[in-house]
């Protein structure tokens, strides 16, 4: 699979109607990943999908799966969302007891691998571990719900990991998550982020295809002027 190029957008499902999700999977097909919260009630206090369900939208998804994973004991669940074809397979670093050994079973299983972290938890947990990881999310509101307020205090956070990645020369992707919108996508390409995921930024407009396009200039915009 061809990777696509920053600034990306992955507008997240959980946003979608459940009750026709192919349809709402074609209808972000100028996207470049569909974003799948996965969670279990009991890391985070909402229930979503599970393997099943991503099966059915890896075997119909017109763009490839970038499953989020907020659920405990990831060590033992996440290699299996890798095995049904997700291009992407991110946990999150708070439940994962050995996160290096994990990112590497996923890459060999061939899933990109990432891994994401909470508002309060601090970045320089994953400095000195930067190099195994496709991808860092670092999330802009608390995990758990669709529709939260951006949280800005989250950028010098984001900035730093930037830094240090470019530091070591490192090629990881930056993802934010949560309160994205045309009013707050450029706070984050400006503090380094390169992939996006927006929910109802997308799919509460009332033309998606050109909210995904909106949203991908403002980034690419803001990116360059950083």
């Amino acid at each position: 699979m061809s990777l696509p190029s920053a600034p990306r957008i992955n507008p997240s499902v959980l946003s979608a109607d459940f009750v026709n999700m192919q349809r709402d999977l074609a209808r972000i097909a100028t996207a470049d990943f569909a974003h799948v919260d996965v969670m279990d009630n009991h890391f985070v206090p909402n229930l979503t999908f599970g393997p099943q369900m991503v099966e059915r939208m890896q075997a119909t998804s017109p763009i490839p799966l970038d499953v989020h994973l907020m659920i405990t004991d990831p060590d033992h669940w996440a290699p299996g969302y890798a095995e049904l074809g997700a291009a992407s397979v991110t946990f999150h670093l708070e439940a994962a007891a050995e996160p290096v050994a994990l990112a590497r079973r996923l890459r060999s299983i061939g899933a990109r691998a990432g891994v994401a972290i909470k508002p309060g938890t601090a970045g320089e947990s994953l400095y000195e571990i930067l190099d195994e990881f496709d991808q860092v999310l670092v999330m802009t509101v608390e995990p758990g719900f669709g529709g939260q307020s951006f949280m800005p205090e989250t950028m010098p956070k984001l900035r730093a990991l930037v830094d240090e990645a470019r530091r070591r020369g490192s090629s990881t992707w930056f993802q934010v998550d949560g309160g994205l919108s045309d009013a707050t996508i450029s706070q984050a390409a400006e503090a380094g982020a390169d992939t996006f995921v927006a929910g109802s930024a997308v799919y509460g407009a009332d033309d998606i295809e050109a909210a995904v396009t909106r949203l991908r200039e403002r980034a690419r915009a803001a990116s360059l002027e950083s």
